[in-house]
C-alpha cells in the first residue's frame, strides 16, 4: 500500500503540517511529563538504604548473608557467566573495555559489576535486531516506497549507529546526573565535615555522621559518603578507601577533596581548615553556574522557539490567508480608486439618496 502523496508544503520531503503535528505531539507529551514528575516526587532514601545494605552484604562476602542472598547472587552470577561465555566464544571481550564498563557503573550509582558483560552484549545484539529490522522493513517489504535511496541509507545508518551507542548514552546520562546530584551536595557536606573535624570525631566517624545527615536531602552524595565511611572501617590503608571515593564518583571537585583528604591524613596538616577553604571555593563555583545557566536560558530558548512555536503560528497564519482573501474579493470597498471611461482616475462614490 503506498503513502499517499504530500498535498502541502514540503520540507525535506516529509509534509510541513504533519511535522508540525509530531512536535505539537511531543510538546504535549513533555508537558504532561513534567507535570507528572512534579506531582509524583518519591524519597529517594529507601531505594539508597536497599543498595548500601546489599553493598554491605558484598563486603561481608557471604559470611552473614542470608541464604535468599545468596540464591540471588548465584542466580545473577549464572547469567553473567552465560553472557560472557556467548561474548567470549565472538572474541568481544577485552579486559581494558570491561574495567572501563565496570568503572563507569560504579560512577552511575550501580554497584553490580557483572552488568558491565550485560552491557556490552547490548552493544553486540542491538545493532542486530534493529539494523535486520530496519534493513527488512525498507528494502524487503518496502514499508516506505516514495522514499529516496539516500533517504533510506539514512535511516538504516542511523538505526546501526543509534543502536549502538545507546547502552553508551544510557550510561553516560546516568553518570552526568549523579555527578550533578553530588556536586550540589559537596559544599554542605565539607561544612559538616568541618564541624565534625573541630569536635572532635574521627575521619570514619565524621565521614558516617555526614552520611546519615545528609541521606534524605542529597542520597547519592549521602550513599557515597556512607560507602567510605565503611571502607575506612575494614581497609588496611586509609588512602585506598579515599581512592575509592575518587573513583567512583566523576567530579573534579570530588578528586580535589580526596587528595586534599590524603595529604592531611600523610603531613598532618589541619583538616578543618582545608576543608574550610574548599567548601568556599566550591560554593562560589555553584554560584558561579547558577548564574551562567540564568545567562544561556535566552539562546537555549530560541530552539524550543523555533521548533514549536513558528511552525504552528506559520501554519495558523498560512491557513487563514485563503479565506481573507476569498472575503476581500467578495466585498467591494466603495472609496477605492478605479479607472473611469475618460482614462483618468477617480473615486467613485455611491450616489446620494
Amino acid at each position: 500500500m503506498q503513502a499517499p502523496p504530500p498535498t502541502g508544503p514540503t520540507l525535506l520531503g516529509f509534509d510541513v503540517i504533519w511535522i508540525a503535528t509530531v512536535l505539537s505531539a511531543v510538546a504535549t507529551f513533555a508537558v504532561l511529563l513534567a507535570i507528572y514528575a512534579a506531582t509524583t516526587v518519591r524519597d529517594p532514601m529507601a531505594r539508597r538504604v536497599k543498595a548500601l545494605n546489599e553493598r554491605r552484604e558484598q563486603l561481608k562476602a557471604g559470611i552473614v548473608a542470608s541464604t535468599n542472598k545468596r540464591k540471588k547472587l548465584t542466580n545473577k552470577n549464572e547469567a553473567a557467566d552465560r553472557v560472557r561465555s556467548i561474548l567470549s566464544s565472538f572474541k568481544m571481550l577485552q579486559d581494558d573495555q570491561i574495567k572501563k564498563t565496570q568503572l563507569r557503573l560504579m560512577q552511575a550509582g550501580i554497584r553490580t559489576k557483572d552488568l558491565a558483560f550485560f552491557i556490552i552484549f547490548a552493544r553486540f545484539v542491538l545493532p542486530v535486531v534493529i539494523g535486520i529490522s530496519a534493513i527488512l522493513a525498507i528494502y524487503v517489504f518496502d514499508v516506505f516506497p516514495d522514499w529516496s535511496a539516500l533517504r533510506r541509507y539514512m535511516t538504516v545508518t542511523g538505526s546501526l549507529v543509534g543502536s549502538y551507542k545507546a547502552p553508551d548514552i544510557w550510561l553516560k546520562n546516568k553518570v552526568t546526573k549523579r555527578s550533578n546530584a553530588v556536586r550540589k551536595g559537596l559544599p554542605d557536606a565539607l561544612d559538616l565535615l568541618v564541624i565534625c573535624a573541630e569536635a572532635g570525631l574521627t575521619v570514619d566517624a565524621a565521614f558516617a555522621r555526614v552520611s546519615k545527615e545528609l541521606g534524605k536531602a542529597y542520597p547519592e552524595l549521602g550513599d557515597e559518603f556512607g560507602l567510605t565511611a565503611i571502607e575506612l572501617g575494614f581497609l588496611n590503608e586509609r588512602r585506598m578507601a579515599f581512592e575509592n571515593l575518587a573513583n567512583r564518583v566523576d567530579l573534579e571537585a570530588v578528586r580535589g577533596v580526596v587528595t586534599t583528604m590524603i595529604q592531611t591524613e600523610k603531613y598532618g596538616t589541619p583538616l578543618a581548615s582545608a576543608l574550610r577553604v574548599l567548601s568556599a571555593e566550591f560554593r562560589h563555583a555553584r554560584m558561579m553556574r547558577a548564574e551562567e545557566k540564568a545567562a544561556r536560558l535566552p539562546a537555549i530558548m530560541t530552539v524550543p522557539l523555533i521548533c514549536f512555536i513558528l511552525p504552528v503560528l506559520f501554519i495558523v497564519i498560512l491557513g487563514r490567508l485563503p479565506a481573507r482573501s476569498a472575503t476581500a474579493s467578495s466585498t467591494a470597498d466603495p472609496f477605492v480608486p478605479r479607472a473611469v471611461p475618460g482614462g483618468a482616475w477617480g473615486t467613485q462614490r455611491p450616489a446620494r439618496a
